[in-house]
């Protein structure tokens, strides 16, 4: 067992952090591999014991931990996004949870054998969802349509709502007569709204004062952001107990939606700090579990997990979404979707604790029936989110398409090869002559910035999951690469080499993107090579003339730009020039007019090759 304490908090985020890393690698659920890795690490091997490790320490840890997942969370909700949903998710947070909070609670009194008092507040613990397993759904998902705006909205939102309805059952429980239950339960629910909803509209005004008149340095603002999010947290739970979460989820919410100052530091730093806090939660509270857990994987227990999959959850749903705008295949999938995560976890471990010291019999259970319920869920929905979208049609495909800055004459050229091999690509351009020209060669085009928030927040991005930046512009460029790493990530967004001939007239590496095509190919040898009539060709290569014979007969009389391989899969050419195609895959290639449409392997000998449709 690890009893060093800087051992023990090193091992736990290697592993979590490298469980995330292989869950990515090989599209396996993060949460259900990192409840694997962190119960192997504990009961099944011994090598972690988190109370040990932390001791009185671990549940505040946990707390803050939480705090700060549900601030992140709540900086990720658009009022915008609310508006044509907010009835749906108003029902869900309220209809649907008053649904699954009084069904859970019957299904664990009857499958479960829980004492009424116990079941109740197991019910409502129930509740919680939270981010930290639907937004890793969400992005393997990519859902089309209004379910995911409402799946993540209420995912965040439920969090405060089931942890404070966890709380007021836990104050009725303690509670000896009627009236005593209805002024405490009040006076508790009263306080939460109250004290959250001030403390978030205190801390939000902090933050966004210290940023708008530049308080703090820079280098400080992450820092006193978070400082600010714990105060407030921390103050909050000391007037109630659990009115921090609605605090730090309200204040995440104003953040948000103001428009006084730029959060985007903000928002990158609590995304960073989101991966590494919930992959060590996981591990943390997975190793907790002792090997008699599995004694609770019983018939009735995998009823009861059934009972909250195939019925409670549904009938939840189909209440709350009654006369709602939703289709039906969108109300399925919701139906489908309800995994419980750590904010679950946490609650059960927190109320279990505080039951046992009371001596409340069978307080023990709370917390490994959670974690049944969190496995059982994350496991079931995790492995089945991705067939079930696509079978219902509202899982987006993997964004195989590109959207293109600037759509002059041949940027419309190299949307069209792509568009014939299948691709989307969307042309931007705030030249209308230009978004005419490509509309008329049946492109999509849209006159519009390219570093706009309208492109981000409003156009419908399905199936886009690149940026080729191909204006005459380098700034332009390297303003859309930037403008778009948060939605596409640093490896998909590229743009055409810098032009600067020397160090002061180059754009900085970390501020653009990666460099299309090769080295040359900027914007003027491009548009050289194409008034100088070059096409752009699909190449289908063989066995008999592999790429390194190709690049050697026709050196740079053929530019690669792009690759297919044999699965459809889109690769774009680089200057770091890290693609080596192979024998049956396809390439699309710019051609120099010299050639005259001919490329031979060997002299008379033509290498099997098909036009572009309107090259």
């Amino acid at each position: 067992m690890i009893v060093e304490p800087v051992v023990g908090l090193t091992s736990i985020i290697i592993l979590g952090i490298a469980t995330q890393w292989v869950a990515w690698r090989f599209g396996l659920p993060s949460i259900l591999m990192m409840l694997l890795v962190g119960f192997m690490a504990g009961p099944v091997s011994g090598l972690l014991n988190p109370d040990q490790l932390f001791g009185t320490l671990l549940f505040p840890i946990v707390s803050i931990s939480v705090a700060i997942i549900l601030f992140e969370g709540g900086l990720s909700l658009k009022l915008r996004e609310l508006r044509p949903i907010r009835a749906v998710v108003i029902n869900l947070v309220t209809i649907g949870a008053l649904v699954t909070w009084l069904l859970s609670a019957y299904a664990a009194y009857y499958f479960l054998a829980l004492d009424v008092r116990l079941a109740l507040l197991f019910g409502a613990i129930l509740v919680v969802s939270g981010p930290t397993v639907i937004i890793p759904l969400l992005i393997q998902v990519r859902p089309i349509g209004q379910v995911g705006s409402v799946m993540k909205w209420e995912g965040i939102v439920n969090d405060p709502v089931g942890a404070t309805l966890a709380v007021l059952v836990f104050e009725a429980l303690s509670s000896s007569g009627v009236v005593e239950v209805q002024a405490q339960v009040l006076g508790a629910l009263i306080n939460t709204i109250l004290i959250g909803a001030a403390f978030g509209l205190m801390g939000a005004i902090i933050i966004i004062l210290t940023l708008r008149y530049y308080l703090v340095p820079d280098f400080l603002q992450n820092s006193v952001s978070l400082m600010v999010v714990l105060g407030a947290y921390t103050a909050s739970n000391t007037f109630q107990d659990e009115a921090g979460l609605v605090t730090v989820t309200i204040m995440g919410v104003i953040l948000a939606n103001q428009t006084y100052v730029n959060i985007q530091p903000i928002v990158y730093f609590k995304e960073n700090l989101r991966v590494m806090l919930i992959s060590s939660l996981f591990i943390i509270l997975a190793a907790r579990l002792e090997l008699g857990t599995l004694a609770y994987i019983s018939p009735n227990s995998l009823l009861f997990l059934a009972a909250l999959i195939l019925v409670i959850r549904p009938t939840a749903v189909l209440l709350s979404t009654f006369r709602s705008s939703l289709k039906w295949s969108e109300r399925f999938f919701l139906s489908w979707m309800a995994p419980r995560g750590i904010v679950a976890a946490a609650v059960a471990s927190i109320f279990a604790l505080e039951l046992d010291h009371a001596g409340v019999s069978g307080a023990d259970r709370l917390a490994p029936l959670a974690f049944l319920v969190i496995i059982g869920t994350v496991s079931i929905y995790g492995l089945t989110a991705v067939p079930v979208g696509r079978w219902l049609k509202i899982a987006q495909p993997d964004p195989q398409g590109v959207l293109i800055a600037g759509a002059h004459i041949w940027a419309r050229e190299i949307a069209q090869a792509l568009k014939a091999e299948g691709f989307s690509a969307l042309l931007i351009d705030t030249n209308p002559a230009n978004i005419a020209a490509a509309r008329r060669a049946d492109l999509p085009g849209l006159q519009a910035n390219i570093a706009s928030d309208y492109l981000t927040n409003e156009i419908d991005l399905v199936g886009i999951g690149r940026l080729l930046a191909l204006t005459s512009n380098d700034e332009v460029n390297s303003l859309a690469a930037l403008h778009f790493t948060e939605l596409f990530g640093r490896a998909e967004v590229y743009q055409l080499p810098l032009r600067g001939t020397n160090r002061s007239e180059t754009v900085s590496r970390p501020l653009h993107g990666r460099l299309l095509f090769a080295p040359n190919m900027t914007h003027n040898e491009l548009t050289r090579r194409f008034l100088a009539k070059a096409t752009v060709q699909k190449l289908n290569l063989t066995d008999a003339f592999d790429y390194n014979d190709f690049r050697e007969f026709y050196g740079d009389k053929v530019i690669p730009l792009f690759l297919i391989d044999q699965a459809g899969y889109l690769y774009i050419f680089t200057a770091e020039g890290d693609l080596v195609p192979q024998p049956g895959q396809t390439l699309i290639a710019l051609v120099d007019a010299s050639l005259d449409g001919q490329l031979v392997d060997a002299p008379g000998k033509v290498v099997d090759r098909k036009m572009t449709g309107d090259s």
